[in-house]
Parts: structure tokens; sequence; C-alpha cells
């Protein structure tokens, strides 16, 4: 995810993980757009984002949420949550209440799977909202 925000030219990422040293150590690879924050004050650190990305695993089912409040981030900012199951997290939820667009995790995991489909079987699939769909209504069952 942050080499291709640093690849599309992002100019100023702000990167927060739960462990300060790890968000430093991969910053480092990175360059001077990535800049960390602290995790504890991640809520302050939205002001003025046009995009929030949770690539952690809180939130997802078995583990506990992602607490940040949305207050300081822009309402025209969207928000992605790669967290897959369930589709809807506590905060995309909290994100369309306050009108903010919002982008689920299953497009990351259905994209991640084709190289490794076609590896197997020898044929790449296609990535619709077909498949989509369907992958949706199993991860709900």
């Amino acid at each position: 995810m942050l080499k291709a925000l640093a690849d599309a030219g992002v100019r100023e990422i702000r990167l927060m993980n739960r462990t300060r040293a790890r968000a430093d150590a991969l910053a480092g690879q990175f360059g001077p757009s990535v800049r960390v924050a602290e995790w504890e004050a991640r809520a302050q650190a939205l002001e003025g984002c046009g995009l929030l990305v949770n690539t952690t695993a809180l939130g997802m089912a078995g583990n506990p949420p992602l607490e940040l409040s949305l207050a300081a981030l822009p309402r025209d900012a969207v928000v992605y949550d790669i967290v897959y199951v369930p589709l809807e997290t506590a905060l995309l939820k909290q994100a369309r209440a306050r009108g903010n667009r919002c982008v689920d995790g299953l497009g990351m995991l259905l994209h991640q799977a084709v190289p490794g489909f076609e590896k197997w079987f020898g044929v790449r699939p296609q990535v619709t909202p077909q498949l989509r769909a369907l992958v949706a209504a199993d991860l709900e069952a």
C-alpha cells in the first residue's frame, strides 16, 4: 500500500504503527514524503488528509476494534479499510455516517488472489462485479 501511494506521487504520507520502531523502519525505506506520526496522536494526524487507509487487523472479526475518532478527518476524504471480515467495519460505518466515501477490503482480497490462482490453475481470473457479489455473499453467510 505504501509503495503504491509513493509511486503514485503522493506528496505527504502519514504513517502510524502501534510500534513506533516499525513505523520508523518502514518510513526509512521510502524517503521524506513518508512522515511517522505517533499512534497515540492518530486522531489528530487525520487533519487535512485526503485518504485514510487502515492496513491493520484492528476491526477484523476476532480482533479488537480500531479505536479512532474521525472528527479531524475532512468530510471529502476517502476511507479505505483493507479488512474484509466484516466487509462493513466499525471504521467504515463511522466514516459513512459522517459522509466520507468508503472502500472495503474485498477488492484487495480479490486482486491479491489473481496471481496465485493463475499460478495454480493456469488461468488468469477476471475480477468482475459478479465475482465480487459472489464472494461478498459467501463472506456474509
